[in-house]
């Protein structure tokens, strides 16, 4: 009943700021010109921002473990693989492949993961090393299926554009000047870091917002059955496949609750800005986001459960 209640607080509130977004357009106080001007500035500057505070103020040497990182990077890189080749069989329209594909693979691990450790062990564990393992390859990866799926049906792919599209990616920049500071354990000077963290803190708000106020009703006709499928791979099939891999693998514990919470945990709210800004299916997006969200809260305490009656965590 406690994991219940905690996963339900950590949703519930998620769905009432998304309501609110949607609340604030209908009354005019989100304007059509407004909502694509705070999405750029969401993706360009708050939540690069907060990326990289995550990572770069992360304690990873302390308990780096290669096995537990290896084990993330692998099962992370497999399910994109395997989620991107059977979006472009399956897909009769080949413009959602990008949507799908990222939003059946990435989670809010980097929100979650350390919650739920913190919330059973009374302390982080292995979860921020999961967080800099898997985050960067969350990026890069929809970086590629995304600029992949802007380019118009029939056009020759531009691999320039797309590792253009790679390099120059706010989010992935941010990775990558974050990185050093984790991994050499430099301190950021306080004044700077409360600074970072005060407008780090608004990125996901304010994407929940825009998210709500972005939501049409008659765009998401037609792509019930596409969005029912990415949130059966994102809360059930990647789950039960890879949390059965890491107990064979040996994980226990607080790693083992770090792997389930980066698989089980619902698509991320930067996916739908990502998709937005980079052309992609953004109305698919918001309905993976949306549907992954309010059915996690059972998915995710139903894997923790399991684990804690087998007496794996």
């Amino acid at each position: 009943m406690n994991d219940l209640i905690f996963s339900l607080n950590a949703t519930i509130p998620i769905f009432l700021i998304i309501l609110l977004g949607y609340l604030l357009r209908k009354v005019g106080l989100f304007t059509e010109k407004f909502i694509p001007d705070a999405d750029r500035f969401n993706f360009r500057v708050t939540l690069p921002i907060l990326l990289f505070v995550d990572i770069a103020t992360a304690d990873i040497t302390s308990r780096f473990d290669w096995k537990f990182v290896v084990f993330c990077m692998g099962t992370t890189t497999i399910s994109f693989l395997l989620i991107w080749g059977a979006a472009r069989l399956l897909l009769r329209k080949k413009e959602m492949v990008g949507a799908f594909t990222m939003s059946s693979f990435r989670g809010s691990a980097a929100v979650l993961g350390i919650a739920f450790v913190t919330n059973i062990y009374g302390e982080a564990g292995l979860a921020p090393l999961m967080i800099v393992a898997v985050v960067p390859l969350y990026n890069i990866f929809s970086v590629i299926v995304l600029s992949l799926g802007s380019e118009e049906p029939g056009s020759k792919v531009s691999y320039g554009k797309v590792l253009k599209g790679i390099v120059t990616n706010p989010l992935i920049l941010a990775i990558f000047l974050a990185f050093p500071f984790a991994a050499f354990s430099v301190r950021i000077p306080h004044i700077l870091l409360q600074s970072l963290e005060s407008m780090g803190s608004i990125a996901t708000p304010l994407a929940l917002l825009l998210l709500g106020a972005s939501f049409r009703g008659d765009q998401v006709r037609g792509k019930l059955g596409p969005a029912l499928g990415a949130t059966f791979i994102k809360l059930v099939l990647l789950p039960g496949t890879v949390v059965l891999a890491a107990v064979l693998c040996g994980f226990r514990g607080a790693a083992l609750v770090a792997i389930a919470v980066m698989m089980a945990s619902p698509t991320t709210v930067a996916c739908y800005t990502m998709a937005k800004n980079m052309k992609n299916d953004a109305d698919l997006t918001s309905e993976i986001v949306m549907l992954t969200t309010l059915f996690s809260s059972v998915t995710l305490t139903l894997l923790i459960y399991i684990l804690k009656a087998l007496n794996y965590i």
